[in-house]
């Protein structure tokens, strides 16, 4: 079989090319979207909450087709979860602050859970199980959690900020590293030419 022929797997050249392009346009992206987070975080915590709005109003219209379906079973719970999410998304796309409010109370729910968690594996582990780690883990997370829940919509704009922030250096990151691919492939391509 030619290496030319159709089916055939790429050459590392084509395969490296495609590398250092994809980590490219990642980086690009990661990074754009780091500066949009960072500088307009209640912007971008107002499209996850019409997001969620509407994917409660979906999913509530999923439910009441359901319903109306020959042979379903439980049509009667169909019926009234589907009211209630239909309800629930439109009250939160009409108030979008109540929306990033209950997102930051499910972070800071689940981050003092994951706390109390981590103390208790700390409390209850041998000290050469990583003990201190654990403790340490599930102070902050407690803390961070204790936070959050008691001021919900400043918390999730600050962690915004922060998430912001991150993708802005894993974009720089990620550019960098396509530049240093691409560098690595012209070494390796002039290599290849000196030795023919």
């Amino acid at each position: 079989m030619q290496p030319d022929e159709p089916g055939t797997a790429l050459p590392p050249a084509f395969a490296a090319v495609a590398t250092w392009q994809a980590t490219l346009v990642a980086g690009i992206v990661t990074l754009i979207l780091g500066l949009i987070v960072a500088f307009h975080p209640s912007g971008s915590l107002n499209v996850i909450a019409v997001l969620i709005g509407v994917l409660m109003i979906i999913s509530g219209l999923f439910h009441l087709i359901r319903m109306f379906r020959g042979g379903e079973s439980h049509r009667v719970w169909l019926g009234i979860s589907g009211l209630l999410l239909v309800t629930l998304g439109v009250v939160l796309l009409r108030d979008l602050n109540l929306t990033v409010a209950l997102i930051g109370l499910i972070v800071g729910i689940t981050w003092i859970v994951q706390g109390i968690s981590a103390l208790a594996v700390g409390f209850s582990g041998d000290s050469g199980e990583g003990r201190g780690w654990w403790i340490f883990f599930g102070i902050i997370s407690l803390i961070g959690g204790i936070v959050i829940t008691a001021v919900p919509v400043k918390s999730v704009t600050a962690l915004a900020v922060l998430v912001g922030i991150w993708f802005i250096v894993e974009g720089v990151l990620e550019i960098i590293g396509a530049f240093m691919i691409r560098r690595t492939l012209h070494r390796a391509e002039a290599t290849i030419g000196a030795a023919l």
